[in-house]
């Protein structure tokens, strides 16, 4: 059975910083700035936006932006920072409606085994892996978090378990100690899973 694959994103932010060149593939450049989006907890969520050029001319910087597109991960294999790098890749993008949104739609499946645990305050939380399949052989893998009852849930499935889920992307600060002993401030990008979805009700 194939498994059914989605990955929508759809955020309305702030860029904090002006796009600046990211790399040119097949002749067309393709940039990368932060967008600021708030959380209703009032600490924003930060995340990286990949955007090809030709959709920055419809848009002025300064106001809200809404971004339509897909959370796409790469293998840095530099050895500096995070192994998993993932980035929001920009499909479309137009003037906000000064409403903040944070959503995603995934469809993919578990390619690890889960990881439940408690926190010390004895709240169940659950670590996923999910593999997203893209056009061409390739595939996103991208990092899921569940809490609560969610998580629960979520512990029981198996690798190779399909799994759709309604969520937000987001980043989240944490210190990396070198072998050096010195801390380094690194940040990281999530999906946190809001709901889970019936294979059917993803399409």
């Amino acid at each position: 059975m194939t498994t059914q694959t989605r990955n929508e994103v759809l955020l309305e932010g702030i860029a904090l910083e002006a796009p600046a060149l990211s790399h040119e593939n097949h002749g067309t450049r393709f940039y990368r700035f932060p967008l600021q989006v708030p959380r209703l907890s009032g600490t924003p969520d930060t995340l990286p936006v990949l955007v090809p050029e030709a959709l920055l001319t419809a848009v002025r910087l300064e106001d809200p932006l809404r971004v339509r597109g897909q959370l796409r991960s790469f293998n840095n294999r530099s050895g500096v920072g995070n192994r998993l790098v993932l980035t929001v890749y920009a499909q479309a993008m137009e003037p906000g409606s000064g409403e903040p949104c944070n959503r995603i739609l995934l469809s993919g499946a578990l390619c690890k085994p889960p990881i439940f645990r408690r926190t010390p305050l004895g709240r169940s939380i659950c670590d996923l892996m999910l593999a997203v399949s893209r056009r061409y052989g390739r595939a996103d893998y991208l990092p899921v978090i569940a809490w609560g009852q969610l998580a629960v849930q979520a512990a029981r499935l198996q690798v190779g378990d399909t799994l759709s889920l309604e969520g937000r992307v987001q980043s989240r600060t944490y210190r990396k100690v070198l072998e050096d002993g010195t801390a380094q401030e690194r940040v990281a990008y999530e999906v946190s899973a809001m709901h889970l979805l019936e294979p059917e009700a993803a399409e």
